[in-house]
């Protein structure tokens, strides 16, 4: 039975997806997102997989479909993944919206919004705070959502790059295919790379297995998980490589070692090894073999290990973020935030900061070092920003966002909007320590 959530006028609903609607979804998002033929296949795969491939986190009924009710056609789709984030190790649920499209000739009518509509309901039912997702420049801004979080980059080098082996010596390092008996080494060295990034995905063993053991061999949002092993078949590290090749580029999105295994020693055996598994892909895909990359964000020890033999930088691009209750994401972060005043020139801070975004704002209130209040502020007076007798710091629209997650400094959010101000000093460098800088790389779910 399909649930219709809304007629939408003009012969067409809006309505929840079923398992049935699995080929005609796939068939609409490869029409609809697909750059070529191979492409296609891949977005199909993705599709399969979300839908019938026993998805931890996400059900066949997590699609928004506006159909045609004449033409039984689906003219507009969006979907939800569920997943869970850290803030600096703070967990905190978050709903990925992916998947968004509308046929060219019903465009223009608000569809994306009436399906928004619903999804952001949905999330907000399922406890998740924040609602992510990647896209096109500037239209998600429509939503409510604001630039605030690196997504990918990386570095990347050619044939002549790859550190060849000498005469007569032997492979250091082996590299194989995982297992399921490796899941818990595999979630041992995520975790620790997880480390490195102030916002980062977190993945259970039900999420490693379903990685592990997905249906499609051309899911474009799947991984094949490697471990790096040494002559004496000891584990010292683990790779994800894209099932679908990026084109010309054999490439790695995840790459961590054990704390006693050096990038320096190990990195020249992976990427002889990489080459050699992008010319096998090129065999099977349409695509020739010409790059290597590691598509590991914006920081990452291999880049310093490898340095100049990574000579291409393919710079982030960003994560839209929407946030619809700043209090309650403050509340669920706190101890994180209290960790970063500890042992800092605030340490034991008594007092408020006041924040206006200028159609409303935040009070966070502290108590020796403790956050004791978090409130929403109501308009008024905040329109005059830091010239209203008690405010701190005003940031305009939804900046404050890019703050929060660590994309921007107070130094540079400034520079970028001048209306984004703070009262003094004092107050600018409270912020900074509690947003602290620091770049992010996630693995989210898909």
């Amino acid at each position: 039975m399909k649930e219709i959530i809304k007629d939408l006028g003009n012969d067409l609903v809006l309505r929840r997806s079923t398992l049935e609607d699995t080929n005609a979804l796939a068939a609409f998002n490869s029409k609809i997102h697909a750059d070529d033929d191979f492409d296609a296949l891949a977005l199909a795969a993705w599709t399969r997989d979300l839908m019938t491939a026993d998805h931890p986190t996400f059900s066949p009924q997590d699609f928004t479909i506006v159909e045609d009710v004449k033409t039984k056609q689906i003219v507009s789709t969006s979907c939800l993944i569920s997943q869970t984030w850290t803030y600096d190790g703070v967990p905190f649920n978050v709903g990925r919206i992916e998947l968004v499209g509308t046929l060219p000739e019903y465009r223009g009518r608000g569809l994306i919004g009436e399906q928004f509509k619903v999804i952001h309901e949905w999330s907000q039912v399922r406890g998740e705070l924040v609602q992510a997702i990647t896209g096109i420049p500037y239209y998600y801004r429509r939503f409510g959502y604001e630039m605030a979080l690196n997504f990918w980059g990386g570095r990347l080098g050619y044939e002549a790059n790859i550190v060849p082996l000498k005469q007569g010596e032997e492979e250091p390092y082996r590299i194989r295919l995982a297992v399921e008996s490796d899941i818990d080494f595999i979630a041992q060295l995520y975790t620790q790379g997880c480390e490195r990034s102030l916002i980062a995905t977190k993945w259970d063993k039900a999420l490693w297995l379903y990685q592990l053991n997905r249906l499609e061999d051309l899911d474009m949002n799947g991984r094949w998980l490697f471990i790096i092993e040494d002559l004496e078949g000891i584990p010292c590290g683990f790779l994800a490589v894209p099932k679908v090749k990026w084109h010309d580029m054999a490439a790695i999105t995840t790459y961590e070692l054990i704390p006693s295994a050096s990038y320096f020693q190990v990195t020249p055996a992976v990427v002889r090894w990489l080459w050699q598994f992008g010319e096998e892909q090129a065999k099977k895909q349409p695509y020739l073999q010409k790059t290597f990359g590691f598509w590991l964000g914006e920081e990452h020890p291999v880049y310093a290990a490898y340095g100049d033999r990574l000579p291409k930088t393919r710079k982030p691009y960003a994560w839209y973020l929407r946030v619809p209750n700043l209090a309650d994401f403050i509340k669920q972060i706190k101890p994180a935030l209290e960790r970063h005043l500890e042992n800092s020139i605030h340490a034991g801070y008594s007092g408020e900061l006041k924040l206006s975004f200028y159609h409303d704002g935040l009070l966070i209130r502290f108590e020796e070092g403790k956050i004791v209040a978090v409130e929403t502020l109501p308009g008024g007076e905040l329109g005059k920003g830091v010239e209203q007798e008690g405010i701190s710091a005003a940031f305009p629209g939804l900046t404050f966002l890019q703050v929060l997650f660590g994309w921007r400094s107070m130094e540079e959010i400034s520079y970028l909007f001048p209306d984004c101000e703070w009262k003094n000093q004092e107050i600018k460098t409270m912020i900074d320590l509690l947003f602290p800088k620091k770049t992010s790389n996630l693995w989210p779910i898909s």
